[in-house]
């Protein structure tokens, strides 16, 4: 059987699940990243989605998570896929009523922050970042990540002079020289660092407790109008992610993702190999989406709030997670 077969199987299960709600709408647009490569792309280009859905699935590229939450406010967006924790948290403690439905990936390796080879800073005498200039994406999973490292370091965060950069703007600056520091992930974090170094590696910062996930995301009433549609959009991902997890795929499937994500085969493999992609049955775990998910997001929402970066958390972040819909396609 044929991945294409295999997927066309997944398929017309997913396609009668939704097709209760899919007369509702025509199509829906999706959010996702370039430079980040995911096995859903393999499902995307091949189409798999608009099958399962019986309807257009758009998609929309975006440099970063908060973005994502601007467009699902205005409308234009029903889904992201990956987007952080971070901005999750930051639009939801603002009042913007967003639910995530799935763990989409989860990479302590592909999100960090260099700092610029020239000052010879590392974890040993990081304290020397004090006053020196950071290329930041504010509200995102490398916000978080710095401001729990510079904690961690002791780093006077007011001597800090922290300019908010989508990642591709933060590598391009630390590349020029024009800031000390830079923090973001994908392939803007591979071209950073061929100019600088990391403080912390993932294991270090999983220590710390710093972990980094994202999840699939979408507006609270799309999804409480359209709970099929998007469990047939989970099932695709999950079977994506299932045949991604086969090695005897690898070939097929690294290609397609690889050009879909704008990048050449080998910084993809370099990229997706630091990925993890929890299937559906763990994700419904205690460890995730059962409540570990839940009390993660309280702890980043708790971060920024001493920060400085939101003015307030919500007292719990439980009705912003949504595990039925995985949990219907997990049974399909």
């Amino acid at each position: 059987m044929t991945l294409r077969t295999s997927f066309m199987s997944a398929v017309a299960g997913a396609a009668l699940l939704a097709s209760g709600t899919a007369a509702m709408a025509q199509e829906i647009t999706v959010g996702y990243f370039l430079e980040w490569p995911m096995p859903f792309q393999y499902a995307k280009v091949q189409g798999t989605y608009d099958e399962a859905l019986g309807m257009t699935v758009n998609w929309r590229a975006f440099d970063t998570g908060t973005a994502m939450s601007a467009a699902m406010a205005s409308g234009d967006v029903q889904l992201s896929v990956s987007q952080g924790v971070p901005p999750f948290v930051v639009a939801t403690s603002a009042g913007q009523d967003l639910q995530a439905v799935d763990v989409a990936v989860s990479y302590a390796d592909n999100d960090n922050c260099v700092v610029a080879e020239a000052l010879e800073i590392d974890k040993t005498n990081a304290g020397e970042l004090a006053g020196k200039k950071v290329a930041v994406p504010l509200g995102t999973a490398a916000h978080y990540g710095f401001l729990k490292q510079m904690n961690h370091f002791g780093v006077d965060l007011a001597s800090m002079d922290i300019v908010n950069m989508a990642p591709p703007e933060g590598a391009a600056a630390i590349a020029q020289g024009a800031v000390d520091m830079f923090c973001g992930w994908g392939g803007s974090l591979r071209r950073a660092l061929e100019h600088g170094n990391v403080l912390l590696t993932g294991a270090e910062k999983e220590e710390l407790g710093i972990l980094v996930f994202d999840v699939t995301s979408g507006p609270a009433d799309f999804i409480a109008e359209n709970p099929e549609v998007v469990a047939a959009f989970l099932k695709v991902t999950a079977d994506a992610n299932a045949m991604w997890a086969d090695p005897a795929n690898r070939d097929e499937m690294l290609p397609v993702i690889a050009k879909d994500s704008g990048m050449d085969v080998e910084a993809t493999a370099a990229t997706i190999d630091t990925f993890v992609f929890p299937p559906a049955s763990e994700q419904l775990t205690e460890k995730w989406l059962g409540g570990g998910a839940q009390e993660f997001m309280k702890g980043v929402a708790d971060v920024f709030v001493e920060a400085g970066s939101i003015d307030a958390a919500l007292d719990t972040y439980e009705s912003n997670v949504n595990s039925g819909p995985l949990a219907q396609a997990n049974e399909m």
